[in-house]
């Protein structure tokens, strides 16, 4: 009889369509591959080289103001660009370009330059999702943006630039691919089903109570059946709305509350300040209602065993199927535990 916590199985993943390998064996496989560096010098509240601390020139050569909370501002190395002019290239149905306009911003979480989601203030947090709502309705209402993508890459091992607190919002006329395939999946759901996928899985998750990590009155926090990364995990409005701008005041709350406790919940598992890539997936902004839509976010965190072994997506991963060794069951209850 197939042991699901020793041998090696698929899982499907709904919303993208997707398969997983899941390998528990191969965690007690030796590890000689590379090892990280230890996490730096603990970092100051003011740093007068960074160029998102208040009053400091940014790299492109502005001033910032002397801000005391929240601070956002248009990338000053945009990937994409409002006036992109029109175009489209397309030869014999393989070969196909089109120009991309879009609108990237920056938002600093706080004048705090050694702060973080997991040591900022509730009531600092709640601030930062105010500005994240604001932004998407500013963004979203503009009639060539399609879609309002809001992430943040926490941690030089994730690519990040600079460490003062601080996420990134980029928006476009066209769906992300990630947000394409999500978008499909969803209304196929409600069109065949007539109910929510996301509404659906949160319940069943809860019943199950495996892989639930954490949550509060309006959020669910779950490493999800299908998680690639180690300790991936997915934030779950418990309420069925599409969108940020439809939260109410006491859910922008409650979203600051679980989204601490979570990056506070990863601090502690490995000691560290914790590496991630966070971003919000929701409805587009198209001026369709989208009741297909259900707000959540995913953390996608790099560790794999320990502070300094992270999981490589390499070799059959990209060519092939992404593969995992610990199990969502075992990553959860050891978040839990964290």
């Amino acid at each position: 009889m197939l042991d699901w916590n020793q041998d090696p199985h698929r899982r499907y993943n709904p919303l993208t369509r997707e398969w997983v390998l899941v390998s528990p064996h191969r965690t007690q496989r030796p590890w000689q591959g590379q090892v990280e560096g230890k996490a730096g010098a603990a970092q100051p509240e003011y740093d007068p080289e960074c160029y998102l601390c208040p009053g400091n020139a940014r790299a492109g050569g502005a001033q910032n103001p002397a801000y005391e909370a929240t601070f956002v501002f248009d990338n000053d190395y945009a990937a994409l660009k409002p006036y992109t002019p029109p175009g489209r290239f397309e030869r014999g149905g393989l070969l196909i370009a089109e120009s991309e306009p879009g609108i990237c911003r920056v938002v600093c979480f706080s004048p705090k330059h050694n702060l973080t989601m997991a040591n900022m203030a509730p009531a600092d947090l709640r601030k930062v999702v105010d500005q994240w709502v604001e932004q998407y309705a500013d963004l979203g209402g503009r009639p060539f943006i399609g879609y309002v993508q809001i992430f943040e890459n926490r941690g030089a091992m994730m690519g990040a630039s600079n460490p003062h607190p601080h996420c990134q919002i980029w928006s476009s006329r066209a769906l992300p691919n990630e947000v394409a395939k999500e978008q499909s999946a969803q209304a196929e759901w409600r069109e065949r089903n007539g109910t929510c996928l996301l509404c659906e899985y949160a319940r069943l998750e809860a019943e199950a109570g495996a892989r639930v990590v954490d949550a509060n009155e309006g959020f669910l926090v779950v490493v999800p059946f299908w998680a690639i990364w180690p300790f991936e995990t997915m934030v779950l409005a418990r309420r069925h709305l599409p969108s940020v701008d439809k939260l109410f005041s006491p859910e922008r709350d409650l979203l600051a509350d679980i989204l601490k406790r979570t990056t506070a919940r990863y601090d502690r598992l490995f000691g560290v300040s914790f590496p991630y890539s966070m971003g919000f997936h929701q409805r587009p902004t198209d001026g369709e209602e989208h009741p297909e839509w259900h707000l959540h976010a995913h953390f996608l965190p790099p560790l794999l065993r320990s502070a300094t072994v992270r999981k490589f997506m390499v070799g059959y991963e990209l060519l092939g199927t992404p593969q995992r060794d610990i199990t969502p069951e075992a990553a959860a209850e050891r978040l839990r535990k964290a």
